[in-house]
């Protein structure tokens, strides 16, 4: 076992809060495409950007440094830099699309067309790490976009080139997804959250001071409600991804991961109240297709997955440490 290793979390086996943990993740997650929609109305995109990753930053910062005070390991130390400058840049790429996209798009429709991430996952993973794709994930393929095509209906003018934002998104995080599965055993979960909140908050932070006038004017005399939207971008982030990591430690992630696609649901209802958005009948259609698609291509993934952990210690016999 590696050094790192020996630091990551063990699982506990406790599925049913792990599923409550998941919710609660799409809750948080939800809440901050909400509130980015609303403060993409009254500020500039780039503030609520830096918000979202400095406040991450600043929390996992202090939670590291008083977990290091009381005498646990630096989790601040990471063997892998380029591999956390990476996967933070294409977090903070997604981010930067969701804060545009969502902007000029109602949260449900957005949420659907963004979560084709799972489908989008197995087209690299054929492409870069040549895995090959069976007849069911090419129609999961199919179906994913298919919903997505449904929910956005081109030439309906209903959204336009508006639309392209959220795809480009989900293509963006399964890359970032792809990364991630393939390098998760190189560092610990919290480490890598820390370092995720710093690379964006530093990136954000350089384009941020270059902003016209207009755009510092906007943020001083913002009023102390849009304040507290800005710390809650941030909470919701951190406390979203944070929700994850706790999960995964209680429960496989075939159990888990189905679950996530609840936050469709979420964001319909939170469309709804904040904004009076109600998805019409195609668009429901559409959401129902590629969470149907998401969330079956998501547990052939684990499944997979773990098939291929419970052959590996058979595998390790008959090589040396």
């Amino acid at each position: 076992m590696s050094a790192v290793a020996a630091h990551l979390p063990a699982v506990r086996h406790r599925p049913l809060a792990g599923i409550g943990l998941i919710l609660v993740m799409g809750l948080w997650f939800v809440t901050l495409d909400t509130t980015a929609k609303y403060l993409g109305q009254v500020l500039p995109i780039i503030v609520g950007l830096f918000a979202r990753y400095a406040v991450q930053a600043l929390l996992m910062g202090g939670w590291l440094a008083l977990r290091l005070l009381r005498g646990g390991s630096n989790l601040f130390r990471t063997a892998h830099p380029r591999f956390q400058l990476l996967r933070g840049t294409l977090l903070l790429a997604t981010s930067a699309l969701l804060f545009l996209g969502i902007r000029n798009m109602p949260v449900a429709e957005f949420t659907a067309v963004g979560m084709l991430s799972p489908v989008l996952v197995t087209v690299l993973a054929a492409i870069f790490l040549h895995e090959k794709v069976s007849p069911l994930r090419l129609a999961l393929v199919a179906g994913g976009f298919a919903g997505a095509l449904i929910v956005v209906r081109p030439g309906a003018g209903i959204f336009g080139w508006v639309a392209l934002i959220p795809l480009t998104m989900a293509l963006v995080y399964a890359g970032f997804q792809l990364l991630t599965r393939r390098l998760s055993n190189l560092e610990h979960p919290l480490t890598t959250h820390f370092y995720t909140g710093l690379v964006g908050a530093l990136v954000v932070g350089a384009i941020l001071a270059f902003q016209p006038a207009s755009a510092w004017d906007a943020v001083r005399n913002a009023p102390p409600s849009i304040w507290a939207l800005l710390m809650l971008v941030g909470v919701a982030g951190t406390v979203g991804h944070l929700c994850l990591i706790l999960a995964v430690g209680m429960a496989p992630m075939a159990t888990l991961m189905p679950f996530t696609f609840l936050q469709l649901g979420f964001a319909s209802v939170a469309g709804y109240l904040v904004f009076n958005h109600v998805p019409d009948g195609w668009a429901f259609v559409g959401i129902a297709v590629v969470g149907v698609c998401g969330a079956t291509s998501v547990w052939l993934n684990l499944r997979e997955s773990a098939a291929a952990q419970r052959i590996a210690p058979a595998d390790s016999a008959l090589t040396p440490d």
